[in-house]
């Protein structure tokens, strides 16, 4: 099981504090370490189990299920090969062990980076605004619903995270429902899940658990799939990924109930007509809500936005101009984990400086779905240059003729980089594709840099890789910019399937 939240309590809790931090996760731990530089007035509270949300039911365990599931699909594409083996018998109990068994080790750092807290600081307790400045402090219990304490803050930082948002129409499934917060502690796989929410972990999730062996149904709304904008890149992947996995994207008048101890998903498709389909499990992976509806926020005289959460100044993490800083999930801005230590350090650092406040440059925004291939993306998306009226023009690179993609059998895939007219600058990319976590970083680091795309074609590129393609792209996007000459289609200085 995950580690739990120690239950030592710091007696006598301090009665005011420079900075209070509610919640320790990433974002909260990220705003502690900063606020320790500039005082020793400082209380981390947290209310709920230690570990983060990554270490505890985010990115590292769903990487553990992934991973098994990759091993099998490898093994099941040996024949192209020529080689021959078992296609891989899959024991659930064994999978889930290790999923557990890794998760527990990556909270256990997050709680043993905790304990190395000083102790005095770190309140065991939930907490509610009762006015811009103090904190109701609910402390554990043991059975009795535990002791009340006040604390007084000059400033406060909210990084209380988020927790899996469930559309009402899937609670028929009853006690088959399940969220991505839960699957990590079953004792084996399932025979049969339905994923609900065709983002970027029902996609990772539900591809992971088919190639495991589970039968899996992905639903979603409208067509579309793990957040991609762009058109081009959207029909490409679903067009991939509907190979291997079973989806209905588009999928309408869905109903679930229970059927003894089944689930029976009832839907139509535009591609198949009406279908009833019965599942082991419904799995809700239809976003994240962020944890702001308890802390009492209508005490803490800040605007907040329609969802509940403070609206806040994404470079100084500032809530209006008041003394609250919102960091992490709980803004409900950019839910990753860089992001959020980022934001926490933003935050720590301004809320230890108040009234002295800095807004500060956000790194290159950076997007990866672990499914396979890759999908990624980079910058500035498609829709958004779109949607503000940017003048820009696109290159990209289909893998299927991709040399050393090819060589791999992993030539599947589409990238397009977005370049502005004016200047030249590389803006953004979205793909599909084959080592998507790796061209996807280089990109960022590009446009983190704002070079034009003709310097970022200056660069060195080895022969046979994939990043070629990226080269192959780039040029064909400094060509529409009219800033290069037509690239030759198979050039010499490329070498073959560049």
């Amino acid at each position: 099981m995950p580690v739990e939240a120690r239950s030592d309590i710091p007696v006598p809790l301090p009665d005011e504090v420079d900075v209070a931090i509610i919640g320790a996760g990433t974002a909260g731990m990220a705003a502690y370490r900063q606020v320790r530089k500039h005082t020793d007035r400082v209380a981390l509270i947290e209310g709920g189990p230690f570990g983060t949300t990554c270490a505890r039911v985010g990115c590292m365990p769903s990487k553990l299920l992934i991973a098994p599931a990759e091993a099998r699909h490898r093994l099941a594409v040996l024949p192209a090969f020529g080689i021959h083996s078992d296609a891989g018998t899959v024991d659930g109990r064994a999978v889930m062990q290790r999923v557990r068994d890794e998760r527990d080790r990556f909270v256990g750092f997050v709680q043993a980076a905790v304990e190395g807290f000083d102790p005095a600081h770190v309140i065991r307790a939930r907490a509610r605004f009762e006015d811009p400045h103090t904190l109701r402090l609910q402390l554990p219990g043991n059975g009795t619903g535990g002791a009340v304490a006040r604390l007084r803050a000059g400033r406060i930082v909210i990084a209380t995270g988020s927790r899996p948002a469930v559309p009402d129409m899937l609670r028929a499934a009853g006690d088959r429902l399940l969220t991505s917060d839960d699957i990590f502690d079953w004792d084996t796989l399932p025979g049969s899940v339905a994923v609900f929410g065709a983002g970027v972990i029902g996609l990772e999730l539900g591809q992971a658990l088919h190639r495991l062996g589970v039968r899996v149904r992905l639903f979603g709304r409208g067509g579309e799939l793990a957040g991609i904008s762009d058109p081009a890149v959207r029909e490409r992947a679903v067009g991939i990924l509907s190979d291997d996995l079973p989806m209905s994207l588009d999928a309408r008048d869905v109903t679930v109930s229970r059927d003894g101890d089944a689930v029976a998903v009832r839907f139509r498709d535009p591609g198949t007509g009406p279908c009833n389909e019965p599942f082991e499990w419904v799995l809700a992976t239809t976003g994240r809500r962020p944890n702001v509806d308890d802390l009492g926020l209508e005490h803490a005289g800040l605007e907040r936005d329609g969802r509940g959460v403070p609206v806040f100044d994404r470079h100084s993490l500032r809530a209006g101009d008041s003394h609250v800083f919102v960091a992490g999930d709980a803004n409900d801005d950019l839910p990753l984990l860089h992001e959020a230590a980022d934001e926490g350090r933003i935050a720590g650092e301004n809320a230890a400086r108040f009234p002295e406040v800095l807004r500060q440059d956000r790194r290159t925004p950076l997007g990866i779905v672990f499914c396979d291939p890759q999908i990624a993306f980079v910058g500035q998306r498609h829709a958004a240059l779109e949607q503000a009226g940017v003048e820009f023009e696109v290159g990209e690179v289909a893998f299927e003729d991709q040399g050393r993609a090819r060589v791999m059998q992993v030539n599947h895939g589409l990238l397009r980089v977005y370049g502005e007219r004016e200047s030249g600058l590389l803006l953004g990319a979205e793909m599909i594709g084959p080592a998507g976590e790796h061209l996807a970083h280089l990109l960022a680091w590009a446009i983190q840099a704002r070079l034009t795309v003709g310097q970022v074609l200056e660069m060195p590129f080895y022969h046979p890789v994939i990043e070629e393609g990226v080269r192959t792209a780039l040029r064909l996007l400094n060509e529409a910019l009219g800033m290069g000459p037509h690239p030759p289609p198979r050039c010499i200085d490329c070498g073959p399937g560049a």
